[in-house]
């Protein structure tokens, strides 16, 4: 009796342990500082941003080399890179935070839920605190994760030069999207 416990018992443990964190390392982060005066977009994409998030907890981080935005123009990525986050000072941005309202998220049960997500983001070696309107959406078993938020430029000590002032915003929207796998150890 003893032994059919320590199995049933040993089962469930390690079935509560599956599944709980789910990864990926193509996360899709768009940037977009267009002003309402810009003749052009000021958007960037970066598509391989790393996310990681427990589904029992509600604990998700996201990470990027700032290097990985491309913009349409290559002079604007130029610019980017050297002059505002300075990408070989602070090459990485990251995200850790939580999904304040994970228990009503049904992980085994397709749907879309809206969340909120608030944690701290650091960008060009500043860290804020944050909070964002996300979705975590269930369809077949697979879980797509997104959120938005605004930040504030000069927050994270970004410094916009007067010449082109008028043609970027103060503040970036980040759209943030990732499907997101069980990640496995091996």
């Amino acid at each position: 009796m003893k032994i059919l416990f320590a199995i049933i018992f040993g089962t469930t443990i390690a079935y509560q342990g599956l599944g709980q964190k789910y990864f990926t390392k193509n996360a899709k982060i768009n940037f977009d500082a267009t002003s309402a005066s810009s003749p052009e977009k000021v958007e960037a994409i970066n598509r391989s941003a790393t996310c990681v998030l427990d589904t029992k907890t509600g604990a998700i981080q996201f990470s990027m080399l700032m290097k990985g935005f491309e913009f349409e123009r290559a002079l604007m990525e130029e610019h980017f890179n050297e002059n505002y986050v300075e990408s070989d000072k602070f090459p990485k941005s990251e995200f850790k935070g939580k999904i304040k309202d994970n228990d009503d998220v049904k992980y085994d049960k397709d749907g879309t839920y809206t969340v909120k997500v608030k944690g701290d983001i650091t960008i060009h070696g500043e860290t804020k605190e944050v909070e964002a309107d996300g979705k975590v959406i269930i369809q077949n078993g697979k879980i797509t994760a997104e959120a938005d938020l605004s930040v504030k430029l000069s927050d994270f000590k970004i410094s916009i030069p007067g010449l082109v002032a008028d043609k970027v915003s103060k503040t970036a929207k980040i759209t943030v999207t990732c499907s997101l796998e069980p990640l496995t150890t091996k």
